[in-house]
């Protein structure tokens, strides 16, 4: 071939000056051209030649000189033929078409992504009407695209919500722009089912409102786990019978009406006799099927008058509501009794136990739940000195736990003013990569007279003392101190305090630890996390919730502790800012051999998840059960397993040597 006219001017726009080119032909495509497509254009432009096209059109890609990859639109023809009928001049243009092959491309990908995406995603003009819908909304709805197009989403309304509910709704999307939350929504085949929305408004170039989009996620699966962790939250798993959570609600509530009806409330706080020589005797089957047999008499021995619980073991709680007088109750208490003490065959084994119960009425004998129950236990261990199989009622002349309980008070405030408190510290770590995310801080009493206290034996008796501050205090102040000697030896190593709802629900709770902190300047807040349990928001919740969004904007970090265990819903979980959720020792413990517990566990992990919270257990003993925590997700951990309580001064060389377990690692 001769010439080629007009392409040259082309190619030095794509950054090839004159002199680069020379005097170079057409075959300086060959070398600029991606190599995918030449065959392709050596194909079109041949067939040019030949005279098989008249006109040549095509799309390829050329490199810039800068190394760039630019798409070109290149139209040509054979204008000049020589006597014998053979190609002597081609004359042709290209146009550099990079930025409309880019917008294509975005276009394909929002198509792709509209399509195949598992969201159901709902589009409207502004008048609410609906233009389109893609596939995965007729997976959750029901409804085909036929049927949806030019209808009102409102088709999908459950009638679960109030008009004010979608008055809120659009009242944000119009100031906003966009609106997301939970809502209810019903199928085409009538079945009402919950949704993550959200609900965006698209502008056009000049701010007006062209369309609206709303995404959603059917989560249902969600709630369904949410109602069976209620259940697990709420009745204890052996029994069906409410557990401590449900019971201090609806004690709660029988004080409410009580006091509102000028009625009395008793707490009948009832301990089986000789239970755990069944479990020695027989086993825990037969001493499970016993429970759940002296779980049924109860309910029937109560009838309509109250709640009963179990809380643990062998003891049960029932709150017997609407009398007038104590005696009122004394029937309900013989029934118990008789319940807890009439023979019960378990697969041929005949079984002869009794009962204790400790009495406590409101508002005589307390004007608190948590008074009520510890007085109804306290006259629960006198029924049982007294021989057993009875019912004592509380007496509340009876003075002398309370001097008992001054002189311990005494003991510890002496302990604090005399520096007998020491801290241990309980590593914790990542069990799959080994590493240390921190340590939890242990108080422990050094007695002159007693020798070393565990916090087990005197941490309850200030729980409900303003005793309790200072001592959370010091804790503070002496950790901030650790971290402060360990970033000195090159350690950077967070703490964790315990922090009691005492502490926590005081009004100046923020304030003072604004001052512990500037006390260490040098140390970054981050650093130090407090821990809280469950039961420290069941009197405010908002207070709380509001009380740790003002301590992490010091920058603290929260832990929420013994998670399962305390009086929370699921709505404390939601609206406490915690990072961390700590699964309780006493599931883990038995997590191995239990169904129960390894249920409880795995299903603390998806609740974190869910939530988008870390999850770290305790009570970590043995290699097996950090396995079995990893194979549930659970990565984080503290425990013997890892490490003993330890003083401050062994950390550093049980960091510098700890190795996780091979296994754990695999």
């Amino acid at each position: 071939m001769g010439e080629l006219i007009g392409y040259a001017d082309q190619i030095t726009s794509y950054g090839f000056s004159s002199t680069d080119l020379g005097n170079k032909a057409i075959d300086i495509w060959q070398t600029l051209m991606h190599p995918d497509d030449v065959n392709y254009i050596k194909h079109l432009v041949n067939k040019c030649l030949k005279s098989q096209i008249d006109n040549l059109e095509s799309e390829f890609r050329v490199k810039h000189k800068n190394g760039s990859w630019i798409w070109i639109l290149d139209r040509g023809r054979v204008v000049e033929w020589t006597a014998d009928e053979k190609p002597m001049r081609m004359s042709g243009t290209y146009q550099d078409i990079t930025k409309a092959k880019q917008a294509d491309d975005v276009r394909k990908l929002a198509a792709s992504v509209f399509t195949y995406a598992r969201e159901g995603i709902t589009i409207t003009d502004t008048a609410g009407m609906i233009i389109e819908v893609n596939a995965a909304f007729t997976s959750i709805t029901g409804y085909t695209r036929d049927e949806v197009i030019g209808k009102n989403p409102r088709l999908l309304k459950s009638g679960n919500h109030l008009p004010e509910f979608y008055a809120d709704m659009w009242t944000a999307l119009q100031q906003k722009g966009h609106w997301s939350g939970e809502i209810w929504n019903k199928r085409k085949n009538g079945e009402v089912f919950p949704e993550i929305l959200t609900i965006s408004t698209v502008l056009d170039d000049n701010g007006v409102v062209q369309n609206y989009v709303a995404l959603f996620n059917d989560i249902t699966a969600i709630k369904t786990h949410q109602k069976q962790l209620e259940r697990i939250a709420h009745y204890d798993m052996l029994t069906n019978l409410p557990n401590r959570t449900l019971l201090a609600d609806r004690l709660s509530q029988s004080m409410i009406r009580g006091q509102r009806q000028h009625s009395l409330v008793a707490v009948a706080f009832l301990d089986l006799d000789r239970f755990k020589k069944v479990n020695d005797c027989y086993g825990h089957i037969i001493g499970d099927e016993l429970l759940i047999e002296v779980s049924t008499r109860l309910k029937e021995a109560l009838r309509d008058k109250g709640t009963v619980a179990r809380i643990g073991g062998d003891e049960f709680v029932a709150v017997i509501e609407n009398i007038a007088t104590v005696s009122d109750c004394e029937p309900i208490l013989e029934r118990m009794l008789l319940a807890a003490s009439a023979p019960i065959d378990i697969n041929g084994i005949r079984l002869d136990i009794s009962a204790s119960i400790g009495v406590a009425i409101y508002p005589e004998d307390g004007v608190d739940a948590d008074q009520l129950m510890r007085n109804a236990d306290q006259a629960m261990y006198v029924a049982k000195q007294q021989g057993k199989n009875r019912y004592h009622l509380f007496d509340s002349a009876h003075n002398t736990a309370m001097v008992i309980q001054h002189k311990k008070l005494d003991s510890i405030r002496n302990a604090l003013k005399n520096s007998e408190f020491l801290l241990y510290y309980q590593p914790k770590v990542n069990m799959r990569t080994g590493a240390v995310i921190g340590v939890e801080a242990l108080i422990r009493w050094q007695s002159p007279e007693l020798g070393l206290v565990s916090p087990n034996e005197f941490l309850p008796i200030i729980e409900n003392n303003v005793l309790v501050i200072e001592v959370g205090e010091w804790v503070i102040s002496t950790a901030l101190s650790q971290i402060e000697a360990w970033k000195t030896l090159g350690l950077d190593i967070p703490i964790s305090v315990n922090i009691s709802a005492l502490q926590l629900q005081s009004e100046d709770f923020v304030t003072r630890l604004a001052g512990l902190l500037a006390a260490y300047p040098e140390i970054n807040p981050s650093a130090l996390e407090l821990e809280v349990l469950e039961t420290s928001a069941i009197g405010d919740l908002l207070q709380v919730s509001k009380t740790m969004h003002e301590c992490i904007a010091l920058g603290v970090n929260f832990a929420l502790d013994d998670f399962g265990t305390g009086y929370s819903s699921l709505s404390y979980l939601r609206r406490l800012p915690a990072s961390f959720i700590k699964i309780d020792q006493t599931f883990v413990y038995d997590m191995l051999v239990d169904p129960d517990d390894l249920a409880i566990v795995e299903s603390v992990v998806i609740l974190a998840k869910s939530f988008d919270r870390k999850v770290i257990a305790e009570g970590v003993e043995t290699i097996a059960h950090g396995v079995a925590l990893l194979q549930l997700g659970c990565e984080f951990a503290q425990g013997y397993a890892i490490a003993r309580p330890m003083m401050g001064k062994g950390i550093p060389d049980w960091v510098a040597n700890w190795q996780p377990d091979n296994t754990w690692r695999e």
